[in-house]
Formats: C-alpha cells, sequence, structure tokens
C-alpha cells in the first residue's frame, strides 16, 4: 500500500471495516482477549513504521511494549497515579528510552542494528528478572484497580476496551498522518534509495532517529494499556519472544501497510489463542510456525499485501 493509498479510497474502506469489527468485537470474544488483540495492533503498527517506512528492523521492540507496560504499572501500584498519568508515564518512559536507543543503533544498518536492539533488550530483561523489590521479578506486578478516567470508572472490562479502543485508533490515525506526511516521504525514498537521498542532501540518521522515537512512544503506549487491562506486567512482556511475535504479526499482515499489522496481529493472537484451547495445544507453537511458513510463502507480501496487489492488477 502506498502513501496515496493510505488516505484513499482503500485505506478509508480498510480503516472503516478495521473499526467496525473493534466496536463489535468485545461482544463476539471475551472482552480481556479483545482487549488484548487491539494492543497488539497497536504495537504491530508500531514496528511497521520503523520496519516498513525506515527499513529499519528491530528485534528488540519489547523494550518499549514491555518497558512502558512496568512503568504504568509501577506507577498505579507503587504509586496509586490515575490512569492518565500510569499512561503518559509509560509512553514517557518509552520515547526517552527510544531517544537514547536510537541515537546508539540508527547509525548501523541491517543486522548490526537489529542486534543491537535485541541486545539492549534482553539487558532491560536481565534487570527486571534481578530487581525483585521493584518489579516483583518472575510474579511480576500486580495491579488491583484500573482507577478512573475524568471521573468515571474504567474498573469494568468492556468501558476500559472502548476508551483503549479509541486511544488505539488515535494511535493508528497518528501513523498514518506520520507516513502521508513530508518526513515519511522522505523516509520513503531513503529506503529506497538511502544514498541518493543523502546527495540530496538530507540527514538520513536524524530522520531514522525521528522515526525510531515514535515507533517506540506508539509501542509504549499500547504496552501501558495492554499492561493495565490485564492488571499485569510480568516478564513477558519484556522477553525476546514477544519481540519475535510482534515481527511476525507485522510480517504476516503486510509491511508497510499500516492496517495489514493490524490484521496480522489478531490472525496470530486469534490462532495462538484458539490452538491452545485444542487438543493439540501442547503443540501451539508448531501450527503457529507451519501457518507462518505457508502464509510467507504462498503471499510474500502478507496477507493484506497480497490482497491490494491483486486489487491494483484487476483495475489495470
Amino acid at each position: 500500500m502506498t502513501t496515496a493509498q493510505l488516505g484513499g479510497r482503500r485505506g478509508l474502506i480498510l480503516a472503516g471495516v478495521l473499526l467496525a469489527a473493534g466496536m463489535v468485537l468485545p461482544w463476539i470474544v471475551y472482552p480481556v482477549f479483545a482487549l488484548d488483540l487491539i494492543c497488539f495492533g497497536l504495537f504491530a503498527v508500531s514496528l511497521d513504521l520503523l520496519l516498513g517506512f525506515a527499513g529499519l528492523l528491530s528485534f528488540g521492540h519489547a523494550l518499549f511494549w514491555g518497558g512502558a507496560g512496568y512503568a504504568a504499572a509501577l506507577a498505579i501500584a507503587h504509586y496509586h497515579a490515575p490512569f492518565v498519568l500510569a499512561v503518559a508515564a509509560g509512553v514517557v518512559y518509552a520515547l526517552i528510552l527510544a531517544a537514547v536507543v536510537g541515537f546508539v543503533s540508527v547509525r548501523r544498518q541491517g543486522i548490526y542494528f537489529a542486534m543491537i536492539t535485541l541486545a539492549i533488550a534482553q539487558i532491560q530483561f536481565f534487570f527486571a528478572f534481578q530487581f525483585i523489590n521493584l518489579t516483583g521479578g518472575e510474579n511480576g506486578i500486580q495491579i488491583t484497580n484500573r482507577g478512573w478516567f475524568f471521573g468515571y470508572p474504567i474498573e469494568n472490562d468492556i468501558p476500559y476496551y472502548y476508551l483503549t479502543l479509541a486511544i488505539v485508533a488515535l494511535g493508528v490515525w497518528f501513523a498514518v498522518r506520520v507516513v502521508r506526511s513530508p518526513f515519511g516521504v522522505v523516509l520513503g525514498a531513503m529506503r529506497e534509495n538511502e544514498r541518493r537521498a543523502i546527495s540530496l542532501g538530507y540527514d538520513t540518521n536524524r530522520f531514522k532517529l525521528g522515526m525510531f522515537v515514535m515507533s517506540g512512544a506508539l509501542a509504549g503506549l499500547a504496552g501501558s494499556l495492554f499492561a493495565i487491562g490485564n492488571r499485569l506486567c510480568g516478564l513477558d512482556a519484556v522477553a525476546w519472544q514477544t519481540s519475535g511475535k510482534v515481527v511476525m504479526m507485522t510480517v504476516l499482515g503486510g509491511i508497510g501497510t499500516i492496517f495489514g499489522p493490524i490484521i496480522g496481529a489478531g490472525f496470530f493472537e486469534s490462532l495462538e489463542y484458539f490452538v491452545s484451547k485444542t487438543a493439540i495445544g501442547d503443540k501451539t507453537n508448531i501450527v503457529l510456525g507451519t501457518v507462518f511458513a505457508i502464509v510467507i510463502l504462498g503471499a510474500r507480501r502478507g496477507i493484506v499485501g497480497e490482497i491490494l496487489a491483486f486489487a491494483v492488477r484487476r483495475e489495470r
């Protein structure tokens, strides 16, 4: 999907379908599971900003998702912060961390960039595991009360879900605005031919850093909402497996499509959840790996990417 298509008829149709699906989702499945789907959707969008539009593959994106989750959970559990301040604490933590990590890593490319992000993410995992008095270690941080949103109670799962859906929709809108802006156009040119962009006078590292920070902040927003919604933030939030999971979601949905990773996240999480409830639940990872391989071999652009490519071919 091109940046023009994101704001065109196809983009509007996809956005409308996804929003309508999100509105009815908690009445079809368990509300907390529905919450997980939309939070992981925003998480996948944050990675797509980095991978699909800046050409940077992060193997440590759980650094921001889980780190922000811990920050938000700590703000509520230890300091009794209201919902808005707790989410803000998570986003600010992720934003600052992304600025520092991005400054160190964006000067590298390819596997070197990916390994740096993975290494720093593992350092955070080590701290979360060791500082038991602060993070709870293997038990994590539990939240007993979600609090209020400007006087409106959000302890019930349904009101909290719709509040999260509104925030996630704003996050996706922000991502679309970024990639359709002049900033996003420059990033697209850099992805296609970075040397040419440099020759035109663009400071490519500065643009990469800007996108890295925005991607980390969106991942932090998703992680904060997820942790508060589940009333828990544990080691799995900062584990490397979570970073690998969001890469798979993004690839399944379609890199560089924004809306594709949302569908990829829903498909991946649903498959993992429902297969684990069947007789072959102990082989869930085998099933996920097989489905991922089949989709990648049969639809190299991802689910949404292939659908859009087919629509363009039919029009031509």
